[in-house]
């Protein structure tokens, strides 16, 4: 019976030499990674891509490192590798040493989503390692390019620090009401209604305990006969998206006569205020999300899902296809409110 593959041996020979050869150690590790793989020996290949990776990166060969983590990757993909902890928790690893110079983490980040998109659970890609890149871009400042991440993690820890990204994004802008929707919208249009919720709570909390003048009464609406809240403000966006949120939570298709009646109004009244309420792209969002809550029909000639086409610009690829799509979300009972 032949040895088990190990390893050891071509580590041996990589290691000692990053420190004073990273080039030729870099070299070595792409010709042995190659000859485990063309033996199909690809758990081989992996070890030995990912600790010379690492290696490189923590002496600071980010070209080298980054090149041998992309090879890592198309081993996965040649191995149709699935995502774990353990798989997953290696690309985090390079993916934190890598760096924010240059273009190298981004790469890193976008391979690493896209593999993850074709051999995980989600087709936008792990979220875990979206909230990962997103949580280090945020650390870093990086606001702009933690925003996607944690729109698609979609995870209740990704929208409580996109509401605090938005919030210092915000910084004095009298603009409340375009920051909010950039993370209720989005989150609404994949029927994550508790990341959307999670999110605005947050949000709010955080722009109160900073300007509290933005409360136009003192204390918070209690809906109906639940415990549920709604903080009235000076900004009319804010105060539609509260509503927003918890009329979607009692969304039914197109069963309920009585709730798609309720999401008509609320549209109705707020977008008849004009500004962003009355916006083409606000518009073609809610009309959307009137299609998958309530089961209204999509208006003729209408482009395709405005998440699904942020997320392509994104991280690479095309939109496919629009596919009708209806949501039906947990309910929450609980009587309408209106604010005006």
């Amino acid at each position: 019976m032949p040895p088990t593959p190990s390893s050891s041996r071509a580590l041996a020979a990589i290691l000692p030499q990053i420190a004073t050869a990273p080039y030729e150690a870099h070299q070595k590790a792409r010709t042995f990674a190659s000859r485990y793989v063309k033996a199909s020996q690809y758990d081989v290949a992996i070890d030995v891509l990912f600790q010379s990776a690492r290696e490189l990166l923590k002496v600071g060969q980010q070209g080298s490192g980054t090149d041998l983590g992309g090879f890592l990757i198309d081993v996965y993909e040649a191995k149709e590798e699935t995502v774990t902890d353990e798989s997953r928790g290696r690309l985090t690893q390079l993916i934190a040493l890598t760096g924010s110079n240059g273009s190298w983490r981004k790469k890193l980040i976008e391979k690493s989503i896209s593999w993850s998109a074709k051999f995980g659970p989600c087709p936008a890609g792990d979220p875990d390692i979206h909230h990962y890149a997103g949580e280090l871009l945020f650390k870093e400042g990086a606001l702009d390019l933690a925003e996607p991440h944690f729109l698609a993690a979609g995870k209740r820890d990704s929208a409580r620090l996109l509401a605090q990204l938005m919030v210092e994004w915000l910084n004095d802008s009298p603009e409340i009401g375009l920051f909010a929707p950039r993370g209720v919208i989005p989150y609404l249009l994949e029927g994550n209604i508790l990341a959307a919720r999670t999110f605005l709570s947050h949000f709010i909390s955080n722009l109160i305990t900073s300007r509290p003048n933005i409360l136009a009464q003192s204390s918070p609406l209690i809906i109906g006969e639940t415990s549920d809240e709604i903080f009235v403000t000076t900004d009319q966006v804010l105060n539609f998206l509260q509503l927003a949120i918890r009329t979607c939570q009692r969304a039914q298709g197109d069963k309920n006569k009585t709730i798609r009646e309720a999401w008509v109004r609320l549209c109705g009244s707020y977008q008849s205020k004009g500004g962003l309420m009355a916006s083409p792209p606000m518009r073609k969002a809610l009309s959307e999300i009137g299609q998958l809550y309530f089961g209204f029909p999509p208006p003729r000639g209408q482009a395709g899902n405005p998440l699904q086409d942020m997320f392509s610009s994104l991280f690479g690829g095309e939109a496919g296809p629009v596919q009708p799509r209806t949501l039906t979300p947990a309910v929450t009972p609980g009587s309408g409110i209106g604010l005006d």
